[in-house]
């Protein structure tokens, strides 16, 4: 762990270089495109020969210099945290000024109030800040008006928050009962992968798909802002969209990408409650890129807090372990102001690990 720590402590390249994908080391050659020139598929997706890729020669170009000048935290000879805006999730402050607030996710079946109401109490009376539950459908979000009012007569007041995939309707409908709203920016807009074969090597036509992309999300935005909710926008390494794959593949420069093209919505329309996360199983992969994140977001002098979390971390010594070596190194950074050890247990066992983490 503590090799790791070291040697990912380095710094990271502005978000329109390529070297991100060398410096993890995801079986690429040095500063190869992510796009190959003969294919609408990421040449690094295509497996070659004991795990490498199949590349030709002229598809290898030399890497860029590293920005030794390139910021990432406060400062990499101590940990002093990044500063932030605060941001109000209910009555939890999430933000510099405040100490990390610790997360957990409920498993159980979101219909099945009687259920989910006991296991958010459990999580509550472990120490959890904020509970998530995840939301698929109409007849979830239904059931997380109840959930919500069961709780508040039960005297517990911790805020909830909405995991979302796919369905920008059901998240308006759960804005009305819960305190911030997670989505993801890989399938919020975009629904579910087609694999349609799409090229999007002329920066124009990518640009243009912007425009769908406010058209779904604005109205999310302007409720939140409305009703005084948070959000998370929380890209996943795993579920990025067709579209940010073919023009980046799936990278930490792509994580980057997907979830400032939704920041900048919410800041169009003067709304700046919410949070960023850039969730990987891999730690290395989630290491780099939050702070390629952390990197442009003082490029551009942003301050929005972070939620930092390893996704599918496991159980036991392996999940905890795993979770702190990611999770451990960008504290060591002063990055992060919530966070989520997730592990393949009962929800109310993730939060142990938290504060020894945070603290």
């Amino acid at each position: 762990s503590l090799f790791f720590i070291l040697e990912t402590h380095l710094p990271t390249n502005n978000i329109n270089q390529t070297y991100p994908m060398q410096a993890l080391n995801m079986r690429c050659p040095a500063g190869m495109q992510a796009q190959s020139l003969k294919s609408r598929r990421p040449v690094w997706a295509r497996p070659g020969r004991r795990g490498m890729l199949k590349v030709n020669a002229q598809q290898a170009v030399a890497p860029p210099p590293i920005d030794l000048d390139a910021k990432y935290c406060e400062t990499v000879h101590a940990t002093k945290r990044r500063p932030t805006r605060t941001v109000m999730a209910g009555k939890v402050p999430i933000g510099s000024d405040h100490r990390v607030a610790l997360q957990t996710m409920t498993t159980t079946d979101t219909k099945d109030v009687e259920a989910t109401v006991a296991q958010v109490k459990k999580c509550a009376d472990a120490g959890a800040d904020l509970v998530r539950i995840t939301v698929q459908g109409r007849r979830e979000a239904k059931a997380c008006q109840e959930i919500r009012q069961r709780l508040f007569q039960d005297g517990y007041d911790v805020p909830l928050v909405a995991d979302i995939h796919f369905q920008p309707a059901v998240a308006m409908m759960v804005a009305e009962a819960f305190e911030k709203i997670r989505i993801n920016p890989g399938n919020f807009a975009d629904g579910r992968k087609t694999f349609e074969q799409i090229n999007y090597d002329d920066p124009a036509e990518f640009e243009a798909e912007r425009a769908h992309i406010e058209e779904v999300f604005t109205p999310l935005v302007l409720k939140c802002k409305e009703l005084g909710r948070a959000m998370r926008i929380g890209t996943n390494h795993g579920s990025l969209s067709a579209r940010i794959l073919s023009f980046y593949g799936d990278t930490p420069k792509g994580m980057v990408a997907s979830a400032f093209e939704f920041a900048e919505v919410c800041r169009k329309h003067d709304y700046h409650n919410f949070v960023f996360s850039m969730k990987a199983s891999n730690p290395l992969v989630m290491v780099q890129a939050y702070r390629l994140l952390a990197e442009e977001m003082y490029a551009r002098g942003w301050d929005y807090p972070l939620h930092l979390g390893v996704t599918e971390a496991g159980e036991g010594e392996d999940g905890r372990m795993k979770s702190a070596i990611g999770i451990g190194a960008l504290l060591m950074d002063g990055l992060g102001d919530t966070i989520r050890v997730s592990l393949t247990e009962d929800p109310e066992l993730e939060i142990e690990p938290c504060p020894r983490l945070a603290d």
